[in-house]
């Protein structure tokens, strides 16, 4: 009898060890990446070849450096931990002078690029990567050292900010989905906003979250009665939205958007806009759109077709962003990371573990390609391999399940005088 039941034990226990084996392989093969790409200017986009070259990412990106240098600053590794604000720095350097914190560095050509309508999510990453390394001491003093580069930082997001809603205005294609038709008041880049307003000590950071949920979800919430105009945006999408269960991708004066934006209802989760409704609301529905399966994470519910009118002649560029491609329903690791995290700050535990081995089996296709994003339907590998972020978010969604925290909690503690100094209340 005993006998009998070994095989049954056995195949449980094996096929554990095979599922650590593989995480354990991720992790060591994130860290070489990073520490490959990994340059005294900062960590590249991409690994040094001749078509990163040629694409242009071997530069120091801002929201990849941002990205990279927290889950380099978690990872325990003394080299990683020592290079994780070099990014930082070099971005600083170049910083405008209106205080924008550039799209990217070629720190070849020693230029900065600001993009075409300019990007405002790279300033915000900056923000966030400074004051999360600040506060471990990664360097000591970091805050300080770039205390003006802060308050300049600070300065140039309030000039985008709306003075009765405090939601940040952008022209479209100008953060990470950058050739997406997301314009206005845009709910990745609000998300962002509030959680850089709550790490600065920033004022009206109450009033962002209210109006955020106001009007990104308007049908569980209205903005303030007094906001005549809010009211006007919001009841435009109340009475010709079809998707209610989500946040909206974006919304503008007469339009918005509805395709499900992956990344931004989940940053809604993971940096505390959303209450304990909103956050079981959103993740339940983004369960029941399978935006994990078979990978996760892709990067919309539902792509935008040509035929919709918020197609746009760009998101065929280089025949790039049509159905289940690049921003427009790929799979991205980047985003996959951050679902892990959302998962585990919305009491998600078990499935967190679950997507995380996922999340390691789409890092290791193709020989460990840590591909920037995958097809949405036939699951090819595209994009760049090597890429920096993927390998970064796989070491946060670890960091998360492992700890059961977020990497991106708000520090309990007072704010340092440095950071006293850059809030704008009384603006």
């Amino acid at each position: 009898m005993n006998g009998a039941r070994a095989p049954r034990a056995a195949a449980p226990a094996a096929a554990r060890a095979e599922r650590q084996a593989l995480l354990a392989a991720c992790h060591r093969r994130a860290v070489e990446l990073l520490r490959r790409n990994s340059t005294p200017a900062g960590v590249l986009a991409a690994t040094p070849g001749r078509r990163s070259e040629r694409l242009g990412y071997t530069a120091i990106f801002g929201r990849d450096a941002a990205i990279c240098s927290i889950a380099m600053a978690l990872t325990g590794e003394p080299d990683l931990m020592r290079r994780a604000a070099a990014g930082l720095n070099t971005l600083a350097r170049h910083q405008a002078p209106n205080g924008q914190i550039p799209k990217f560095v070629d720190v070849r050509r020693r230029e900065a690029d600001f993009w075409y309508l300019g990007c405002i999510d790279s300033t915000l990453w900056w923000l966030i990567a400074v004051a999360f390394l600040d506060a471990r001491g990664l360097p000591r003093g970091l805050a300080r050292s770039h205390a003006r580069a802060v308050r300049r930082a600070l300065d140039w997001l309030a000039a985008q900010e709306h003075q009765r809603f405090f939601l940040l205005q952008q022209n479209e294609a100008s953060d990470w989905a950058d050739i997406m038709p997301r314009s206005g008041f845009v709910l990745y880049t609000n998300a962002l906003w509030y959680h850089v307003k709550r790490l600065y000590g920033l004022a009206d950071a109450a009033a962002t979250r209210a109006n955020f949920n106001g009007l990104f979800h308007p049908f569980s919430a209205r903005l303030l009665e007094r906001y005549r105009r809010g009211r006007l945006l919001a009841d435009f999408a109340l009475r010709n939205a079809r998707a209610r269960d989500l946040y909206l991708s974006f919304v503008n004066f007469s339009f918005f958007g509805e395709e499900g934006d992956v990344l931004g209802n989940v940053l809604a989760v993971l940096l505390g806009l959303a209450d304990a409704r909103a956050r079981r609301r959103t993740m339940r529905a983004l369960l029941a759109a399978r935006v994990h399966v078979p990978y996760p994470a892709r990067a919309v519910v539902r792509p935008i077709r040509k035929t919709h009118f918020l197609w746009r002649a760009y998101m065929s560029r280089h025949r790039q962003n049509f159905a289940w491609q690049y921003h427009n329903g790929g799979v991205w690791p980047l985003v996959g990371g951050f679902w892990i995290m959302a998962l585990v700050a919305s009491g998600r535990v078990a499935a967190a573990r679950r997507e995380l081995l996922k999340l390691a089996e789409v890092c290791s296709l193709r020989d460990w390609r840590f591909a920037e994003w995958l097809h949405g339907r036939t699951l090819a590998t595209r994009g760049m391999a090597g890429q920096s972020w993927s390998a970064a978010a796989y070491l946060l969604a670890e960091y998360s399940v492992r700890s059961g925290r977020s990497p991106f909690a708000v520090p309990r503690r007072r704010p340092s005088r440095a950071e006293r100094g850059t809030s704008l209340a009384g603006r």
